[in-house]
């Protein structure tokens, strides 16, 4: 029995020794993998410049540049630039940029590749010229949508690189959102913001929109569990860009918000039920913006104003609700609203109380409830 500490104590040893072998060969196996993407990087960027169409290979030499495998940090504000010039020359360049990017995302395997790309992206429809905007919103320009689609994006080089590939798949779903809000909008968000008068716009306009900015901050709020990846300077930079939208749809939405408030007694019942449901859904975002956002302010009056508005539109609808009165006819049954026949009215129509006064509809048997 003298024995037994010693066999464990050697079998300790071994597995340490194992454990150390293992880390030292993933060590070298990343060492060597740093080298053949950068060995790649560079054989790309000789390859593009041998092109005979200068300008053209110019703008993807500036692509290959910004989105090298290098993962400590984002693309360089000069190599931004650079790619934000192609959107100035000739209508052909702002096409080529588009294509490029979109080429090197979905060839790339690379978690870091793929969110400098998008990187990219998300800098030319925050700061880049309206062609290379206008490029990207309509791209592929043959049917289809959602061209940012990376839903099934995994990078298993090691376990840093899987839970990055989260944050690239997030990450083009909140791009994707960014120019689905500017397609609601009817324009870009951009840092001054647009002063827009909403006197001629309908309500239910309003709440169109409101719903898809609401949307994207949603989307925005289920980032990735791996906050603590927010040490590498790419993936901050990436959620810096995000928080910095995050801000302009705060004050869309509050501007609608507002101006619906001010409405609020003359929406429907449909109407206030979409609103209020918008409203919830963006009060249950709250929690988690701020673990993601931890250092960016409170917004308290922000919030103020979205709940106040929920609770009265709350308010309101309920109270719409409890004036209907319904009539029907049929079989000499009535209704558990009402006890008395209405001589004006046909079977199966009921008398309500509208934003507009007394009005007549046809319904059903039963008398739709606030569910």
């Amino acid at each position: 029995m003298t024995f037994v500490p010693e066999r464990n104590h050697r079998k300790a040893s071994f597995l340490n020794t194992l454990h150390l072998l293992l880390l030292n060969a993933m060590s070298i196996r990343k060492t060597l993998s740093n080298l053949l993407h950068t060995f790649n990087d560079k054989a790309s960027v000789i390859a593009a410049s041998i092109s005979l169409k200068r300008h053209v290979s110019s703008v993807r030499i500036y692509v290959l540049r910004a989105t090298t495998h290098r993962l400590a940090a984002p693309p360089s504000e000069s190599q931004i630039a650079a790619v934000l010039s192609a959107g100035r020359g000739s209508y052909l360049l702002p096409r080529t940029c588009i294509e490029a990017i979109m080429d090197r995302l979905h060839r790339t395997r690379s978690a870091s590749v793929a969110l400098k790309c998008l990187f990219i992206l998300h800098n030319i429809v925050s700061e880049g010229p309206l062609m290379l905007k206008d490029n990207l919103s309509h791209y592929p320009s043959r049917g289809g949508n959602n061209a940012l689609n990376l839903v099934s994006f995994r990078d298993e080089t090691d376990m840093e690189s899987l839970q990055l590939s989260s944050w690239v798949r997030w990450y083009a779903n909140v791009l994707e959102h960014v120019l689905t809000v500017s397609r609601v909008l009817g324009y870009y968000l951009i840092k001054d913001g647009v002063q827009r008068e909403f006197t001629r716009v309908s309500s239910v306009e309003l709440l169109c929109e409101l719903r898809g900015l609401v949307d994207f901050v949603e989307q925005v709020s289920h980032a990735p569990e791996s906050l603590h990846l927010q040490r590498i300077d790419l993936v901050y930079g990436v959620v810096r860009l995000v928080r910095d939208d995050y801000g302009r749809v705060q004050g869309e939405i509050s501007r609608r918000v507002e101006e619906i408030e001010r409405r609020v007694v003359d929406l429907g019942v449909d109407e206030l039920r979409e609103l209020v449901w918008c409203l919830k859904r963006l009060e249950e975002c709250r929690e988690r913006l701020v673990v993601l956002f931890v250092n960016r302010k409170k917004n308290g009056a922000f919030w103020d104003l979205i709940g106040g508005v929920k609770n009265k539109g709350v308010v309101v609808m309920e109270d719409m609700e409890g004036k209907w009165l319904t009539v029907v006819k049929g079989k000499n049954e009535l209704t558990e609203s009402m006890s008395f026949s209405n001589p004006f009215l046909e079977p199966g129509e009921i008398l309500y109380s509208g934003p507009t006064g007394w009005c007549v509809a046809t319904c059903q048997l039963t008398v739709p409830r606030l569910g």
